[in-house]
């Protein structure tokens, strides 16, 4: 499959390619149940759009790609699934898993079976920094998340509030898994180093009932911006408390899903939400010629879902899909060793990919060339305001 072909919709690709005549199985090990089942379904569905499209091009080697799922709704199940997926029905590879400490658990058991394991989603430092073998990630990660953050602060956030950078006074709160934990230690290193003043940095558990002192904590402070790194309920909880209590910092920087997702904007209201920034994968509102192949992408998962894509997850799972599938495509087996060798040779540029971002693995097995997006909720949409090149609205602060 050339790369040409990477970004095709499967109606094209059904019009010039041959039908694939066996079939080969790959797990897609998300949480399909359970508090972050909402992202890890929407995550899966990118994998399974990129599977419909590889089928009607062809396959992959000639073989039909079968998707096997496994539902990691803890810890301890994404490792018992893994294994049911390697032991029981022979999966060639492991495509996942959105949460950081699943991926972590459940990547360790495709690491001793010799099994490739494809992270798409999962942003933690540790899933990369356990130099694994076998374990390639092609989304950008915590530390991205966390430079991205602070640089809008510093480009953006302060001078719409006339001050310089140690001027803006900065509150990082995170629920405190390997995901939260990493991005909110990059946004404090980086808020450092940029001459931020951090007030203060604060985990929670993501099951958490009540923010209300957090918040309170937070006002005292006096801070300006909040930067805060969690999954969807915990963004709800934060957003209504703070509206709750009138507190309303100049900025709020989300980090992960639950700030792209329109399921959020719709349990807190669009005039809670409006003017909340987001760092976070390309979602739908950016510069088409910076993310050749997105429309496609939407207008795909439209007719399959018969709904709207309710966040970036999907696409991102989608283009890190079909990058590996292409790849596996041109190696010599579906042997684990030619797999990893087959994608270690994956070049594609920055600007052809629906994501935006391009695709080239290097240290620890990360894709060096992956980036994260600043967002903003403007009138009731989350458009894409950060960097330059990618934006389809300028960033609103105290408007």
């Amino acid at each position: 499959m050339r790369l040409s072909s990477i970004m095709a919709t499967a109606a094209t690709a059904a019009l010039i390619a041959g039908s694939a005549t066996a079939d080969v199985k790959f797990g897609a090990l998300y949480p399909f149940s359970g508090q972050l089942a909402l992202l890890g379904e929407e995550s899966a569905r990118g994998v399974e759009i990129a599977v419909e499209e590889v089928n009607a091009n062809g396959g992959v080697q000639g073989e039909e790609v079968t998707l096997v799922r496994g539902d990691a709704v803890d810890n301890n199940q994404a490792i018992g699934e893994a294994r049911r997926l390697i032991a029981r029905e022979g999966v060639k590879a492991i495509l996942g898993t959105y949460s950081s400490s699943r991926s972590i658990a459940a990547s360790q058991v495709a690491e001793l079976s010799g099994i490739p394991y494809f992270e798409l989603g999962a942003v933690a430092d540790e899933v990369t920094g356990r130099d694994l073998q076998y374990l390639y990630r092609t989304n950008p990660t915590a530390e991205d998340m966390g430079r991205m953050s602070v640089q809008m602060i510093v480009d953006e956030i302060a001078p719409a509030l006339d001050k310089d950078p140690s001027e803006v006074r900065v509150g990082i709160i995170h629920e405190d898994s390997s995901y939260g934990t990493s991005v909110a230690g990059h946004q404090e290193r980086f808020g450092e180093e940029a001459g931020l003043q951090i007030a203060t940095v604060q985990g929670y558990p993501a099951s958490t009932v009540d923010m209300s002192s957090l918040v309170l904590d937070l006002q005292g402070r006096d801070v300006d911006v909040v930067m805060q790194t969690s999954y969807q309920n915990d963004s709800v909880l934060f957003l209504q408390q703070a509206n709750e209590s009138g507190f309303k910092p100049a900025a709020i920087i989300g980090g992960g899903g639950g700030y792209s997702m329109v399921p959020t904007a719709e349990a807190v209201g669009t005039d809670v939400i409006e003017g909340v920034l987001d760092v976070d994968f390309t979602q739908y509102t950016v510069d088409p010629a910076y993310a050749p192949g997105m429309e496609d992408f939407v207008e795909t998962y439209r007719e399959k879902y018969g709904e709207e894509p309710r966040s970036g997850h999907s696409l991102n799972n989608y283009v890190g899909a079909m990058a590996i599938f292409a790849a596996i495509d041109g190696a010599e087996s579906f042997e684990a060793d030619a797999i990893v060798e087959a994608v270690e040779q994956i070049d594609i540029p920055e600007g052809e990919t629906a994501a935006g971002y391009g695709i080239q693995f290097g240290e620890n097995n990360q894709n060096e060339r992956a980036k994260m997006m600043g967002m903003q909720w403007q009138d009731g949409k989350l458009l894409t305001v950060y960097p330059a090149e990618a934006a389809t609205s300028e960033m609103r602060i105290g408007k």
